[in-house]
């Protein structure tokens, strides 16, 4: 067998460390250096907009000199931590604190408000007067309703790359700590799930290869103890079957056996003459009997073999069964009348009406009444009873014959049995009349029970469904 499952687990283990390593690199950075970027833009734009209000409205005013402006700028520029230019709209950078000289002006070339766009700040060298990528973010110098210049407020993002790294760093580690709290339930899950679904799978196949000795040695509270259990009656039941079926064979072989080296050995005998002419006649009823009995032994097996996976094919009618069983006590008058034996029906009603299939059931009747003649001494009567209980009826057929011992009455439902006391007794039996009485009640969807004590007698109890009577 090939071992997939435990590759795959682990090719799965290790994606998931290098996806997350990849998301944390690219997704996890970049938007943790967005969000860094948008909140330090945001903090800039209140100190350019109050620069703009306070400050640099007094200057365009010529309430303030240049000077003086750079020196109230020059404190507020170290403590943000950037460069703090006062231009006009053509692009000159009348106030700069990062220069000590004030008055001189520079001029930004291509210099254009609009290119901020819908943004108040931007990204980049600033039209090419950095050298690193830097944060801009402007505010505009309104005086008398006009925009006579701006506050930019400069930043290097270096800042904001460390800070972004800082976070990034975080997130490695948790990876880290999550990537290991993964190996620990991929241990959990291969001592847990994978050696005990690893032992189901090696039994299986030898359950698979014909051992059905070998059981499961998982014994979880879950889905996969539940599974090795059911795998271990599955083989236990195979196992059984297996020894039914040998059973089975050896039953057949034996009850054909029989009959078929008693029909050779009178047919030779009367053929080389051991048998004289005026005796043939005497063998050949023995003959004729035992070549019933194959017959009927046929006819059983033919009968079971319809019973098989698909179930019994029933024509459920309506009919009355107290008609029924006192049809079928009628066929048996002959031989009640040799062994002396009386029927007793005790039958609920003048008409009991119930749905089933009436052949199939009058089956079933003929070979309990049939059995229960077998095994009754003479001078000894049979009760057949019908009772009406919770939309039931309750069909029983009892005798007052030698019974069945405790240990054998599970076992009388099983094909071919007989127990010790029958085989003295039922010379014609095949032992397969009670598998077919279980598998016609049970195609039925009824119940059938034994009662019985040995030298006491015997009672049979079947179920039936109970209709409306008929006109």
């Amino acid at each position: 067998m090939k071992r997939t499952l435990y590759p795959k687990l682990l090719t799965g283990y290790l994606m998931y460390g290098v996806i997350g390593f990849i998301i944390i690199a690219t997704f996890t950075y970049h938007t943790t250096f967005h969000f860094l970027t948008q909140r330090e833009a945001a903090s800039l734009y209140r100190e350019s907009a109050l620069i703009s209000s306070n400050y640099a409205q007094n200057y365009f005013s010529q309430s303030i000199t240049l000077e003086q402006l750079q020196k109230q700028l020059t404190t507020l520029s170290a403590y943000l931590s950037g460069e703090i230019w006062i231009m006009d709209t053509r692009g000159n950078i009348l106030l700069n604190t990062a220069s000590d000289s004030s008055g001189l002006e520079e001029n930004i070339q291509d210099f254009n408000i609009t290119d901020f766009g819908n943004n108040y700040y931007q990204i980049g060298d600033f039209y090419q007067y950095f050298s690193t990528e830097t944060l801009s973010v402007f505010s505009p110098i309104t005086v008398n309703y006009k925009v006579r210049g701006y506050v930019i407020i400069h930043k290097p993002t270096s800042s904001l790359v460390s800070l972004a790294n800082s976070f990034t760093h975080i997130s490695y580690e948790t990876l880290a700590l999550l990537f290991v709290a993964a190996f620990i339930v991929l241990v959990l899950f291969t001592y847990v799930v994978y050696i005990p679904i690893r032992k189901i799978a090696r039994w299986a196949d030898q359950y698979a290869s014909g051992n059905f000795e070998a059981k499961i040695d998982v014994h979880s509270n879950d889905e996969i103890g539940y599974l090795a259990a059911s795998l271990n009656y599955m083989a236990n039941e195979l196992n059984t079957l297996e020894e039914d079926q040998k059973k089975f064979v050896s039953n057949v072989s034996h009850d054909f056996r029989s009959p078929l080296t008693s029909i050779k050995g009178y047919v030779e005998a009367m053929l080389d003459g051991t048998i004289p002419v005026e005796m043939q006649d005497k063998y050949l009823n023995i003959i004729l009997f035992e070549t019933e009995r194959l017959n009927k032994l046929t006819k059983s097996l033919l009968e079971l073999n319809k019973f098989g996976t698909h179930g019994i094919m029933l024509d459920i009618t309506d009919f009355d069964i107290n008609h029924t069983i006192k049809t079928t006590v009628q066929t048996f008058e002959g031989i009640c009348l040799e062994k002396r034996i009386s029927f007793n029906l005790i039958l609920t009603g003048e008409k009991l009406f119930v749905s089933a299939d009436m052949s199939k059931i009058q089956q079933v009747l003929y070979n309990l009444i049939d059995n229960a003649i077998k095994f009754s001494h003479a001078d000894s009567s049979i009760t057949v009873e019908t009772t009406e209980k919770n939309e039931k009826i309750f069909v029983s057929v009892k005798d007052t014959g030698i019974g069945i011992p405790s240990d054998s009455i599970k076992k009388i439902w099983e094909r071919f049995y007989k127990t010790d006391l029958s085989r003295g007794k039922d010379k014609k039996g095949t032992g397969l009349g009670l598998a077919i009485v279980k598998e016609i009640i049970q195609a039925h969807g009824e119940n059938i029970n034994c009662i019985s004590t040995e030298g006491v007698g015997t009672e049979f109890i079947f179920t039936l469904s109970l209709t409306k009577e008929h006109d």
